[in-house]
């Protein structure tokens, strides 16, 4: 097993990383890509060998050299102790918030929230007499007004997925700290090439790899990655569970992972360029981009960023449904989904009702989700375009 804690490419530059770390053609007869290992046993020689247990791969669940590879880029990537791959995201939020509670414990997670996460608190964790209480995403060092002392972790996605509010991640740690809790933070939107949250305080940091790390739609994945602190309770956790990722899943986040400096960047630049486009539009009443100076957190994005994703929010002008799917249906280059992060445009309408509970979603009129592909800027600008004209007509 990989101890994933000292990159030999630490110091290079992202790019760098990202191309070289995680393979060691050397060890595969010279070819570039380390091949996908599948298998379940694993073979020793020797009464010896087995008694010992100090092979570098005991059992195929454990882990092989095609996902000790992933594991090796992103711990490098967050700076992190060290990283566990696992089959999703919501698996990673699962083994993350388990490593830190028990029968009897409460947790506090963020109002804006990915909305598996909060199903999975009120549902299993509630069967499991864990409690869980949900804070006004931006309520940061006033966190500490709602620690109690069986307040053991704390859930953050920053910025939150579907209403993009961004969070004060030192300010949470410190709260969470003081109340003897973990702080999680969930670092899908920006990977760690634009937002590092363990430097900010954070003692676990969970990704959707399935989004920006594939990359092309095709595949699950998850990452937990830790403090040298928390790393020994989610690893047992995981163990428990029996958390494995395949070899094949591996491999094609291995191959996003090669290209996430270039793809960050395309996205980035044309996200911004039509969130900048949309908000002179007619019917858009407000964009939700951290990064546009016209964002309510903006600063604090400043701050604490260095770059952003392709995923925003767009509220248009009050409308009956029928202008909604006027909107949606007739879109040409975006397409209806619920992931994002691969190379297609994709628009969803969200609708919050139940994912907001501590701080109600007040907003008026309707909300989309778009993830800005690397199709042509001026072409997905007049996909949106026409589509918002038949809104308009519609109303």
């Amino acid at each position: 097993m990989n101890d994933n804690k000292n990159g030999s490419f630490s110091g290079h530059s992202i790019e760098t990383i990202l191309t070289h770390e995680g393979r060691k053609p050397d060890e595969q007869y010279g070819f570039v890509n380390t091949p996908v290992y599948r298998g379940s046993t694993v073979l020793f020689k020797t009464l010896a060998d087995i008694e010992a247990q100090q092979q570098p791969y005991l059992y195929g669940r454990a882990g092989n050299p095609t996902t000790d590879g992933v594991e090796a880029i992103v711990t490098e990537l967050e700076g992190a102790y060290r990283t566990r791959l696992v089959p999703s995201g919501l698996a990673a939020i699962t083994i993350a918030l388990l490593s830190c509670v028990k029968a009897g414990d409460d947790i506090l997670v963020s109002d804006s929230a990915y909305e598996p996460g909060r199903v999975f608190s009120d549902g299993f964790l509630a069967r499991m007499g864990v409690t869980t209480r949900y804070y006004d995403p931006r309520i940061g060092a006033g966190l500490g007004a709602l620690m109690q002392p069986n307040t053991k972790a704390v859930l953050a996605e920053s910025p939150g997925s579907l209403t993009f509010e961004v969070q004060d991640i030192p300010a949470l740690a410190k709260a969470a700290h003081d109340g003897g809790a973990r702080l999680i933070v969930d670092n899908s939107w920006a990977s760690p090439l634009y937002h590092q949250p363990l430097a900010l305080g954070a003692d676990l940091v969970v990704h959707a790899g399935t989004k920006m790390f594939v990359g092309h739609s095709d595949a699950f994945a998850g990452t937990i990655s830790t403090t040298e602190a928390a790393w020994g309770e989610v690893e047992r956790t995981r163990a428990q569970l029996g958390f494995f990722t395949s070899g094949d899943e591996a491999f094609l986040v291995a191959r996003g992972l090669r290209t996430l400096a270039i793809r960050m960047k395309e996205h980035q630049q044309r996200a911004l360029e039509i969130a900048r486009w949309l908000e002179e539009q007619d019917e858009v009443v407000q964009v939700l981009h951290p990064a546009l100076p016209s964002h309510p957190d903006h600063a604090l994005w400043q701050r604490d960023f260095t770059g952003s994703g392709s995923l925003f929010g767009l509220l248009l002008a009050p409308a009956p449904r029928a202008s909604v799917a006027a909107f949606v249906d007739g879109l040409n280059l975006f397409t209806m989904g619920y992931s994002w992060g691969g190379y297609e445009s994709l628009c969803v309408p969200v609708k919050l009702g139940r994912n907001r509970t501590a701080k109600p979603w007040t907003a008026e009129g309707n909300l989309f989700r778009l993830h800005i592909g690397l199709e042509g800027v001026e072409d997905l600008k007049a996909d949106l375009k026409a589509a918002i004209e038949r809104y308009a007509r519609a109303r």
